[in-house]
Parts: structure tokens; C-alpha cells; sequence
């Protein structure tokens, strides 16, 4: 009731009862071009190094710089179209890299060619429409009555970039400042390779353990974004993985030369980077699997009166209240035909190689999994969206009961890797759906022009990842040094390994085991599952920023000064740190480009981890600056 209350406060920038320019076609056009360059850029980067980045603010800042800046057309909502399509190309991307490399992998091996430019494109435009239609009924339980409970921190760091773009003046100031100074640290570190973006070091006397930061001002943004509860959470998971479980591991493998799979070296021949990467992600994947089956049940009165919400809009022939313009969804009528369509189309149309089973496990886990993807983005952002992990814990079931099916052939692997791979574009499309939804609640967007828009952004993206699939396979080929494509890899090896009857399975229960040990605590599992999943490289930087958040809390909590000047300064602080994400995205973006033009930017220069770490100490004090340490304007 009281979240309830709160929701009924709630005013967005734009009244329902104002009309602006939105869904046109300046918007289309623009958020189709983004959605095409963002997912292609993320395909290489998350191919490259195994990370896609969110495209939704850089998307906004884009959007405000043509639209406003060279068009000079005024419309909040017009530039939040843009970045809704333009985000879902970023997102159908990583749901594509993460799963169907495998499939060009196999192929190659199995001496078939490669896969059907039309298969790629059917497989991925499934999974987007999927993840789109099935967050629609969703909206009103996760954006609007969980308003104030879930924090959406790209969503809301996206509508912050877009209000600030409104309002000019100081906030505008400060968001393109961030945005500035982010791009700027990015090109040095990445571009001109002037210091390690990533830096770690071993503990001296304690085998196994390590600590390392990714020093990037995207993760530090997140961190103050998100706040100092969520970080420790995640960085409470990492630290069980990488001062607890790698350190246990590598002393075990001290005592002669144990192999124990996946690996196919002794552990004291892998180190803690290949004990992570062979034993705790499988540890991590099953906390997040638990951890998202125990959020499904703990959300089900809410999913269930959802679901009654919709049948009653469904009885009235819209979704949401028509008669009100920022509570009008897409028709049920249409979600329900839609996802039948497509359900349907997976069962009869051989190009997409799933059969009648895999289609319904499809629907079943599409659904839960978008679900509980839009939860975790609710939660912790796009950024930590464990995507992968949720897809190994479907294609473990998925090959489980096709092999049980005498289905266990090349066939059958194809098969559920299709179904992973529909899966795993299902949840990222819903986490990347429900962040634009949410900026567009907080700005005052219309929901169905919105969801509407993520449709076309999934048409385009779809059309388009199947030719950068392609080209980048024949330019070095999947699991090269150039393209190693970490994540497929390891789905590749998850149903080979249930296919083959040995999946660790001792890993998985064991992340299981940590996951239901956190729940009795009384610990939120998933931002600690998810630290565990993650290297521990990304939970520090991001503690970083929780931490100069938290000091701004703790003052609030006090009102040990004016409580508007505190506000102040976290409202700053969040503008200055959504600039420096969209900073790093777009120099993130144009790197990408540049690598695949193969120009080299490196100056031969390297200051080393002092260097990176002097060069982060100074980026986390311009958050500082910016937040902290921010001069209070006149009331």
C-alpha cells in the first residue's frame, strides 16, 4: 500500500495531459541508425572481451545532440524514443554473442559450413519480439507499483541525461561535463593505451587470492548510481570467490596433479584467472540460478495480480488506462496474438531448429527468465545483468531433457543451443526493455509508443546481426585470439558437457548451497550471486563510487546540514555520473569501430598500474567534485 501511495504521487516531468512530438518518424530514424551501430560495435567488443556496454544513455546523448543541437527541435519525449530503439540493438547483441558463436564454432567442426545467414536472423528477431512482448504485462508490477522499491539505475541515470538536456543550464553543464571527461579517460586508456584499464595484483602469502579493479569511469558511475548497499553486496560475492573459493581451489591443487573438469590442466597449473574461469562461474551460475528462481517465487503474488491487471485491460480492449496517456500499454490483444505468432512460428518453421519441445521451453523460460531479468536491472543495472548465467542454467535443463529424449546428437545440441541462445536474447531484451520503460515513466513517455519502439529497434537489430555475425567469422573466426568469444565458449561447453554426462555438477550445487546459505541470512542473493559470477574486478571500481555515495547518505541520514543542499549534491553526482557511463560508451563504440578498421591507436607510451591507478584516484575525484564537494545553488 504504501509503494502503492507513493506511485500516486509520483508526477512525471511531462503531465499526462500534454502532448509532444514523439513516436515520428525523426525518431525512428535516427533510434533505427543507433540500434544498428550499437549492436554492431557491441557484437565485437562483447566477442573481444566477453562485456557488451549499455547503450541507453550514449543513445540519449546522441539523441540530444542531433535532435536538439542540429535539428533544433525541442521534445523530451522524441529523444527518449531514439534511445529506446537505439538501446534495443545493444541488447539483442549480447543476447546473440553470448550463445550463437557456438553455433559457427560446431559447424566448423562438424564440417558443415556455416550457419544460414536467414537462421541468425529468425533466431534473433524470436528472441527479441519475445523479450519485448513478454515484459509488456510486467510494467505496471515492476516500473510503476515497485516505483521507490526498484531503483533502475541505467533508466533513471537516462531520464536524469534527458531532463538535464531539458532543462539546460548548470545541470546540463554538469551531465556533458561528466560525459566529457569520461570520453576523454576512456580514449587515453583504451585508445592510446597510455596505462592498463585493468590492473590487479596477487596477495602476497595467501596462494590463489588476487584483487584487481578494472579502473574505468563507466564502473564507478554505476557504483555511485546504485548506491554503497548494492556495491558491498556484489563485492561481498566476489570476495567469497576470490578470497575464499580460488584460494581453497589452488591450495587442494597443491597436493599433486589434479585435473578436475572443465579444466584439462592440473590446477596448480591454472592460476586464479583459470580456476575462476573453470570453476567459479559454474559456482556463480548456480547462486544466480537460485537466486532467480527464489526472486520468481518470492514475486509471484505480485506476477499474479499483474496477470489479473492485464486479463481486466484485455476485457477493455487496450493495456494500461487508455484514457490516460502515460498509462496506455500495447493492447493485450496484441501481446498475446504476437507471442503465439512467434511460439508458433519457432514450432513449424524448420530454419529456426527448435521442434515442438524446445518451442514450449522456449515460452515457459522466456517468460520466467524475463521476468527475473527485469528484476535484476531493477535491482543492479544492465551493466551486472548476469545474462549468461541464466542462460547456462537453461541449457542445462534444455539438454537434460533432450538427452532424456534420445534427442542428443549434433541435432539436439543445435537444438538447445537455439533454445539458449532465443532465451538468452529474451532476458536481455526484457532487462534493456524495462530500464526504457522506466526513464520513460519517470520523463512521461507514452508506454506503448515506447514498447512499440523496442519492436523496431529488435526488427533492425535482428536484420543486422546476422551479417556482422558472418563478417567478423570469416574476417578471424569465433575462438581466435582476436575474436575468443568467452561466453559462447563456455555455453559450447555446458551442453557438451550434459550431452556427455560430465557437467561438474559438485560447482553448481555448490553456488546453490552458497545461494540458499545467503537467503537464510536474510541477504539479498542476487547482487551477492551476481559479484560472486562476475570478476572481481568490476565490484571494486564500483565500491568506489558506492562509497562517495554512501558519505552523501549518511549526511542525509543525519541532516547534519541542510537537506536540500544534500539532495543537491546526490542529484549532481548522479547527473556527473550517468556522464561519464555515456562518456565511455561512446568512446567505447568508436574504439570498437576503429579496431575493426584495424587503426591503431597505441603510443607506445604505458605508465603501468601506478599510473592507473593515480589516473582512477583523480576521475573518482571529480565525481568528488561534482557530488561531495558540490557548492549548493540558491533555493
Amino acid at each position: 500500500m504504501a509503494s502503492e501511495s507513493k506511485t500516486q504521487e509520483f508526477k512525471p516531468f511531462i503531465s499526462a495531459d500534454k502532448i509532444l512530438p514523439e513516436f515520428t518518424l525523426t525518431s525512428i530514424i535516427i533510434g533505427i541508425i543507433l540500434a544498428v551501430v550499437f549492436g554492431a560495435a557491441n557484437a565485437y567488443l562483447g566477442l573481444k572481451v566477453g562485456m557488451t556496454i549499455s547503450a541507453s544513455i550514449p543513445a540519449a546523448v546522441i539523441s540530444m545532440g542531433v535532435i536538439r543541437g542540429v535539428l533544433r527541435k525541442e521534445s523530451i519525449l522524441e529523444n527518449n524514443m531514439v534511445q529506446t530503439i537505439g538501446s534495443a540493438g545493444e541488447s539483442l547483441a549480447a543476447g546473440a554473442i553470448f550463445t550463437l558463436p557456438a553455433l559457427y564454432i560446431w559447424m566448423k567442426e562438424w564440417n558443415m559450413g556455416a550457419p544460414d545467414l536467414i537462421t541468425i536472423t529468425a533466431i534473433a528477431l524470436c528472441g527479441g519480439l519475445l523479450g519485448v512482448l513478454f515484459m509488456v504485462p510486467l510494467r505496471k508490477a515492476l516500473i510503476v507499483k515497485e516505483h521507490g522499491v526498484l531503483p533502475y539505475p541505467e533508466g533513471t541515470a537516462c531520464a536524469e541525461v534527458l531532463l538535464a538536456g531539458e532543462e539546460g543550464g548548470e545541470k546540463a553543464k554538469i551531465t556533458f561535463t561528466g560525459l566529457g571527461v569520461g570520453a576523454a579517460y576512456k580514449f587515453v586508456a583504451d585508445g592510446f593505451k597510455l596505462f592498463p584499464s585493468e590492473i590487479e595484483t596477487a596477495i602476497p602469502g595467501y596462494k590463489g587470492a588476487a584483487i584487481g579493479a578494472d579502473v574505468l569511469p563507466a564502473l564507478l558511475g554505476v557504483g555511485f548510481i546504485i548506491g554503497p548497499k548494492i556495491s558491498a553486496y556484489m563485492l561481498g560475492g566476489a570476495v567469497l570467490g576470490w578470497f575464499a573459493f580460488i584460494p581453497l581451489i589452488a591450495n587442494i591443487g597443491d597436493m599433486g596433479n589434479i585435473v578436475m573438469y572443465p579444466a584439462s590442466v592440473p590446477i596448480n597449473e591454472l592460476g586464479y584467472w583459470g580456476i575462476w574461469d573453470n570453476y567459479i562461474r559454474y559456482v556463480g551460475a548456480g547462486a544466480v540460478a537460485f537466486g532467480g528462481v527464489f526472486s520468481l517465487i518470492k514475486s509471484l503474488p505480485l506476477i499474479v495480480q499483474t496477470f489479473k491487471d492485464a486479463m481486466k485491460d484485455y476485457s477493455g480492449g487496450a493495456g494500461g488506462n487508455a484514457n490516460i496517456r502515460t498509462d496506455h500499454d500495447m493492447s493485450m490483444k496484441m501481446v498475446l496474438i504476437g507471442s503465439l505468432a512467434v511460439v508458433l512460428a519457432m514450432m513449424m518453421l524448420p530454419i529456426i531448429p527448435v521442434g515442438f519441445g524446445g518451442a514450449i521451453l522456449i515460452a515457459i523460460f522466456g517468460f520466467f527468465f524475463a521476468t527475473v531479468s527485469s528484476r535484476i536491472v531493477g535491482l543492479v543495472g544492465s551493466s551486472s545483468n548476469p545474462v549468461s548465467g541464466m542462460t547456462i542454467a537453461t541449457l542445462i535443463i534444455t539438454a537434460i531433457i533432450f538427452k532424456a529424449s534420445g534427442n542428443d546428437g549434433q541435432t539436439g545440441m543445435i537444438a538447445t543451443l537455439t533454445v539458449g541462445a532465443i532465451i538468452c536474447i529474451i532476458a536481455a531484451m526484457a532487462g534493456d526493455t524495462s530500464q526504457d520503460l522506466k526513464t520513460g515513466f519517470l520523463v512521461g513517455a507514452t508506454p506503448y509508443k515506447q514498447q512499440y519502439g523496442e519492436i523496431i529497434g529488435a526488427l533492425a537489430s535482428a536484420l543486422a546481426i546476422g551479417f556482422v555475425l558472418t563478417l567478423l567469422n570469416e574476417a578471424w573466426g569465433f575462438g581466435s585470439s582476436e575474436l575468443p568469444a568467452p561466453q559462447a565458449t563456455l555455453m559450447r561447453l555446458v551442453i557438451e558437457g550434459v550431452m556427455g554426462g560430465n557437467l561438474p555438477w559438485a560447482l553448481v550445487f555448490t553456488g546453490i548451497g552458497v545461494g540458499i546459505t545467503i537467503e537464510l541470512l536474510g541477504l539479498p542473493v542476487l547482487p551477492i550471486a551476481i559479484g560472486l559470477y562476475l570478476p572481481i574486478h568490476l565490484s571494486t571500481p564500483i565500491m568506489v563510487g558506492g562509497v562517495v555515495r554512501g558519505i552523501l547518505d549518511k549526511k542525509l541520514e543525519k541532516s547534519s546540514e541542510d537537506t536540500h543542499s544534500i539532495k543537491e549534491k546526490i542529484e549532481c553526482g548522479i547527473l556527473y555520473a550517468s556522464g561519464l557511463i555515456a562518456g565511455e560508451g561512446l568512446v567505447g563504440i568508436l574504439l570498437a569501430l576503429f579496431a575493426v578498421a584495424q587503426i591503431n591507436l597505441v603510443l607506445g607510451i604505458d605508465l603501468g598500474q601506478i599510473g592507473a591507478l593515480l589516473f582512477f584516484a583523480g576521475l573518482t575525484f571529480t565525481l568528488m567534485k561534482y557530488s561531495l564537494f558540490k557548492k549548493s545553488s540558491s533555493k
